[in-house]
């Protein structure tokens, strides 16, 4: 299948730390997750996938076509992105936030439809006439999420990046929004790649886990109860495995006795 986002051999500089050469290939539909210790360079990649930076070396190709080559307009169209930091300058309605992932389209007659339904998606229909800095750092993850929901709502094999959109929620709504953003992804044949923190959601909701460490990929593996032995060599603890009720493996970590390697 030719993929939907592919680099190859893709790399970049920050200050004196090199990352990659990244070789990555994402197919229509897939769900990835990347994890790796912080300081990694999770993000860094994200950035290159997203075009927040510019490979120094090696390219970066959406659909076929360079990244770098794509007008902002129709890239905003076929690829939305969710930073880890999504701070609003100004005190807008949370409405207007979510209707702010619809302005590459001049025209949009559904567009008040289209932000109360991603707002329900999003668990955040009960916030729409609040402004975002009233919020709760939760609330605004909701809010911020229902802005990419409704920027790839009416479109077919997009591409969504987020950055530990999980973070600041409960566990109970943690589990919703995954659910959230399977079921969104699923039915528009969207791709999806996170940064994740917690091993159990990754495993729970995601098909491939890109393992980053020291600006390195290195592992590119199935997220299933075979990850378990490399997902411990990443964090340097030890992992058991369980079987939850529903037949998903689900991992307790603990603290290792061998000392990680610096």
């Amino acid at each position: 299948m030719t993929p939907l986002l592919e680099l190859s051999f893709a790399t970049t500089q920050l200050g004196q730390q090199y990352f990659g050469p990244f070789n990555v290939r994402v197919a229509p539909g897939e769900r990835i997750a990347i994890l790796g210790p912080s300081g990694a360079g999770k993000s860094t990649l994200l950035k290159l996938m997203a075009r927040e930076l510019r490979p120094q070396a090696g390219q970066v190709v959406l659909a076929g076509r360079p990244l770098a080559q794509w007008p902002l307009a129709d890239l905003a169209r076929c690829r939305a992105v969710l930073p880890q930091g999504s701070n609003v300058a100004f005190g807008l309605q949370c409405a207007l936030v979510i209707g702010l992932g619809r302005v590459a389209r001049q025209v949009d007659p559904q567009l008040e439809r289209i932000v109360q339904d991603a707002a329900v998606l999003a668990h955040a229909g009960h916030l729409l006439g609040r402004r975002l800095d009233t919020l709760s750092g939760g609330e605004q993850a909701r809010v911020q999420l229902a802005r990419i929901f409704a920027q790839m709502w009416d479109v077919r094999d997009g591409l969504i990046l987020v950055d530990e959109p999980l973070a600041a929620l409960d566990p109970g709504l943690q589990f919703d929004l995954l659910d959230s953003l399977q079921q969104f992804c699923a039915a528009r044949g969207h791709a999806v790649v996170a940064i994740l923190h917690d091993i159990n959601h990754a495993l729970l909701g995601f098909e491939r886990l890109l393992l980053v460490r020291s600006g390195q990929l290195t592992a590119d593996i199935p997220a299933n109860a075979d990850a378990v032995p490399a997902l411990a060599a990443l964090y340097g603890i030890a992992l058991t495995t369980a079987t939850s009720s529903d037949g998903h493996v689900c991992v307790i970590p603990a603290r290792s006795a061998v000392r990680r390697a610096a």
